[in-house]
């Protein structure tokens, strides 16, 4: 059995790094614009961009990717750009990675919204390592009619995630999910070393960013 489940977390491991290998910064950005204009456009989006408006800070990850055998595993990388005052700042570059274990066969990709509702949750992606939950508790975001009357533990969250799939919001369970600096991407985008601090103190005014922040401005006002 153990020797099973270290080929799976091989296999799973071996699966994201092939996935993200081609990854760049200018294509998270692009895919996170791509995936917010689709959000943007289904039905049900007015109480999702009710939760983007009040932010502090919204993360994206454009394509995270599910993959296992008996054993699975989740692995993303997304930008974060803060919000403060109707101005954007950033962005920063994260990775986002967890474990789950049950009967899963096959890989499937899903794009994510983190939408960050206060400041300590903002300090989630400005360490060098932050497991989620606990002190950056997060919960499926609210939808539809569960904006209205959202649960105890919506409104002690920090952070409230979302998915899109057929349509449809969905909320979207990353409790355990581990977010880490991308150091790497951070230094491709900003042109030299930057902390993920420095970078969310950054007014989000170039010209590579601008297209996310008009997205991102237009799916606010499809808020109630």
């Amino acid at each position: 059995m153990k020797k099973i489940l270290a080929l799976t977390s091989v296999f799973v491991l071996v699966f994201a790094g092939a996935s993200f290998a081609a990854a760049t910064a200018d294509s998270i950005i692009s895919g996170a614009v791509s995936m917010i204009e689709e959000m943007s456009g289904a039905g049900d989006v007015s109480a999702m961009a009710d939760t983007v408006k009040t932010s502090h800070a919204i993360a994206i990850v454009p394509s995270m990717v599910k993959a296992g055998f008996i054993i699975g595993g989740e692995y993303g990388e997304g930008l974060i750009l803060r919000h403060e005052n109707g101005k954007w700042y950033g962005p920063s570059f994260y990775n986002i990675g967890g474990g789950s274990f049950g009967l899963q066969v096959g890989a499937q990709s899903v794009a994510l919204l983190l939408a960050v509702i206060n400041e300590r949750g903002v300090g989630a992606f400005m360490g060098s390592k932050t497991k989620l939950g606990g002190d950056f508790a997060i919960a499926a975001g609210p939808v539809g009619r569960r904006a209205e009357a959202a649960t105890d533990a919506q409104v002690k969250a920090s952070i409230y995630s979302y998915s899109l799939s057929k349509g449809l919001f969905a909320g979207v369970s990353l409790e355990g999910s581990v977010i880490s600096i991308s150091v790497k991407r951070n230094n491709e985008y900003w042109g030299g070393k930057v902390s993920a601090k420095e970078a969310l103190q950054k007014p989000a005014n170039d010209k590579r960013i601008a297209p996310l922040v008009n997205a991102l401005n237009a799916l606010m006002k499809k808020a109630n």
